[in-house]
């Protein structure tokens, strides 16, 4: 495939996207749908346009394999994972393989052939990789057929190795690019019918190969949305009410006239000031320096500790969701011999993506595009549509890859609804808006605050014969999803306790179990948080089982065993981290260990941390050694990538960060005071794999609900005391 230059990827002319497009596709096989671009000059400047029988693979004179990605790219490897599912049915050459995205505007148009565009939840391989595999089977199946054709030989003679199919018996050979058109012309064989490969026997896929968008990353020539120029572009810097749920009074326009490149001053929604100007620098200082008056409402009577006093309310209450009530929990914890309590509380946290919130809008009067870094490209398209008030088949979404997602740049499109917004005051113009890194913290939606109590109930021999967890919180559904929720019933807050197996069920049998849920929501926003529910829920659980553990008299580690006969594949994790690590082998003075497990998003985690804590009470974390079930690996080197960024990302939430709610407003403003993991911070990760080869399990988030309690628990065996409380800067551990 020909290397595009800078200026190519960055030129915003529709025309010769949709040329550029084609030509891709031009003289080869493109497999997929009939690809109705709807420019027909475009299709003749590309020559004749070929036939698509799928939407994966499109096959070039020159033998790239050029493979559509539908999932969004956001640094964890979905791009290259994905495309080796593909390249591992087709049988393509590795080295030739380009990729390209798909856009939700095509998709629609074609009922949605490329499936849903979500990624989030871990969800972009594990819940695509049947049909994706099946889209380059297919290709391989007709090109192969192909080749049988010209050489009059039955197909099931030939054999294909890096897009090279050969005859054996006639010693004749050729390649994919060279028999593309013939193949175009064929039917392509029913999916269903396709028998995929081993995982076993896999050449590509299941191997650590180098990720496809690392170059781009070394050598610059990666584009993110927020380094987008376009010709004739202006740039727009927003600040929005600080109080949730407040509106804007007044601003005084007048006090910025004549500041250089301004073109704009005026308010959306009656609560979002936005500056437009010729360059973001202008906009933002031209921002900071108008007098601004905000109406917060009654919501800027609230704080932390209002919020806080609301949750301690939910933990005693006389009603709560109960999402397990198997025996008679408060019964057998009552007649226990002896009783262990507790209570745990985490705050809301913010996604600090490296790339702040942004986007690049153009609105006409019949047409609207945006080129946005988006999680979720068909959540993108719709957003767009219902604010720009054009059809779907009017609107189109180019989108670009994230640097950093989290869950912040899914569901949540109001980035997308606010550059669309400020682009309709311009026709025709592209606006790209970008929030600062102050507007960016002050106006997420967060991880849900909450806390939980605990207790529990050994027998005179030690056993767990009780166990009561109830989990006092924000909803998210009800925030965002509210006809989900129905008399304070949400499961999803209970993500990592569930008796259903699959996804994220509890790892440990207990004869009377009681795990509640009492709904508190306040007036902050939430969303989904890299993790969601099981990071908080993992470090409640598995923090406690220390506490238990400690109360019995017991290791750690054999405690949870003997809980987890029933659950051989959380077992199997816990026992490798465990073998790994070198549990119950000495450790140099003053380090010891810490260990948890937990399921979450299909796959099943397990950790051990080496801990050290001065007399001053500084904490270093020397090691963790992580062991996963993912069922099928597809990349192990993603993997242990992915295994390392969980580490930063929890170690952060674990030491560090903290949203802080004052006066109805988000107190805190940059990583002067919301810091995040440094590198000098950051211990040995060592990651092993543990693939049972009958699931799909997710990659991203996995990991990140047993990194928090292991170190805990690690501090808890070095100081006697356990940590209830996060983030652990805010506790005195000596």
């Amino acid at each position: 495939m020909k290397k595009l230059s800078r200026q190519a990827l960055i030129n915003d002319s529709r025309r010769q996207f949709l040329v550029g497009s084609a030509a891709v596709a031009g003289g080869g096989l493109a497999v997929g749908l009939p690809f109705g671009w709807g420019d027909t000059q475009a299709q003749s400047a590309a020559g004749a346009s070929p036939l698509e029988v799928n939407a994966w693979v499109v096959i070039k004179p020159d033998d790239n394999c050029v493979i559509r990605i539908a999932r969004s790219e956001m640094g964890q490897g979905t791009r290259t994972g994905l495309a080796q599912l593909v390249a591992e049915e087709l049988e393509c050459d590795w080295k030739k393989v380009p990729t390209e995205y798909p856009t939700p505007g095509e998709s629609h148009a074609r009922k949605r052939v490329w499936g849903e565009f979500s990624t989030g939840g871990s969800r972009g391989i594990r819940i695509s990789h049947d049909y994706v595999r099946r889209g380059g089977a297919a290709a391989r199946i007709i090109l192969i057929q192909a080749a049988a054709s010209q050489w009059k030989v039955p197909a099931d003679q030939l054999t294909v190795s890096n897009g090279v199919i050969t005859h054996a018996a006639s010693k004749r050979s050729t390649t994919y690019g060279k028999v593309a058109a013939a193949a175009a012309k064929l039917t392509p064989p029913d999916p269903a019918s396709i028998t995929l490969r081993d995982p076993k026997l896999w050449k590509v896929a299941g191997k650590p190969l180098k990720r496809l968008d690392t170059a781009g990353k070394v050598n610059g020539s990666q584009m993110y949305s927020i380094d987008l120029k376009l010709p004739g572009m202006l740039h727009a810097a927003v600040k929005d009410c600080p109080v949730f749920g407040g509106t804007l009074k007044s601003f005084d326009a007048a006090k910025i006239a004549g500041r250089p490149g301004v073109q704009r001053v005026f308010a959306i929604k009656n609560r979002t000031v936005v500056v437009v100007a010729d360059t973001w620098w202008h906009a933002k200082s031209a921002l900071d320096a108008l007098p601004i008056e905000w109406d917060g409402g009654s919501n800027a009577t609230r704080s932390s500790a209002t919020i806080d006093a609301h949750l301690k309310e939910g933990l005693t209450a006389a009603e709560a969701y109960a999402g397990r009530d198997e025996g008679n929990t408060l019964k057998a914890i009552e007649g226990a011999a002896k009783k262990i309590e507790a209570v745990y509380s985490t705050p809301f946290l913010a996604h600090v993506c490296m790339e702040p919130m942004n986007c690049t809008a153009r609105v006409s009067a019949d047409r609207a595009e945006v080129r946005v870094p988006t999680q979720n490209g068909e959540a993108s398209h719709a957003a767009m549509s219902e604010e720009s008030g054009l059809p779907l088949d009017k609107c189109e979404v180019y989108k670009q890859d994230l640097d950093g997602g989290f869950g912040r740049r899914g569901g949540n499109q109001d980035f997308t609804r606010m550059a669309i917004a400020i682009a309709k005051e311009f026709p025709g113009t592209p606006i790209k808006m970008i929030w600062s890194r102050e507007e960016d913290i002050a106006h997420d939606f967060y991880r849900p605050v909450s806390q939980c109590r605990l207790a529990a109930g050994l027998d005179e021999s030690d056993k767990l014969v009780g166990l009561h967890l109830r989990v006092s919180g924000q909803s998210i559904n009800a925030f965002q999803n509210p006809a989900l929720i129905k008399d304070g019933k949400d499961d999803r807050q209970l993500q990592g306790y569930w008796a259903k197996p699959g996804d994220a069920q509890l790892g440990y049998s207990v004869p009377n179990l009681l795990i509640e849920y009492a709904m508190r929501n306040s007036h902050v926003p939430v969303g989904t948080w890299r993790g969601v529910n099981t990071n908080q829920n993992g470090v409640y659980m598995e923090c406690f089982m220390d506490e238990i553990a400690r109360a019995a008299g017991k290791d750690p580690l054999e405690f949870r065993r003997a809980l987890m006969q029933s659950h051989p594949k959380h077992l199997a994790v816990l026992n490798a981290a465990a073998e790994r690590a070198g549990w119950g082998k000495p450790l140099p003075v003053g380090v010891h260990r810490g260990i948890a497990q937990f399921m979450g998003y299909g796959s099943y985690s397990a950790t051990v941390a080496e801990v050290s804590v001065s007399p001053q009470g500084a904490v270093k974390v020397h090691r963790m050694v992580f062991a996963l079930d993912y069922g099928h690996a597809v990349n192990p080197d993603q993997i242990a990538a992915q295994v390392e960024g969980s580490a930063a990302y929890g170690l952060s939430a674990t030491f560090h960060e903290e949203i802080i709610i004052k006066d109805g407003r988000v107190e805190t403003a940059n990583f002067h005071n919301y810091p995040v993991m440094r590198l000098a911070e950051m211990p040995k990760v060592e990651t092993v794999i543990v693939p049972s080869f009958d699931f799909w399990g997710g990659v991203g988030e996995p990991t990140i609900c047993v990194v928090g309690p292991a170190v805990l628990n690690a501090i808890y065996a070095a100081t006697g005391k356990p940590v209830r409380s996060l983030p652990v800067r805010n506790v005195k551990l000596v």
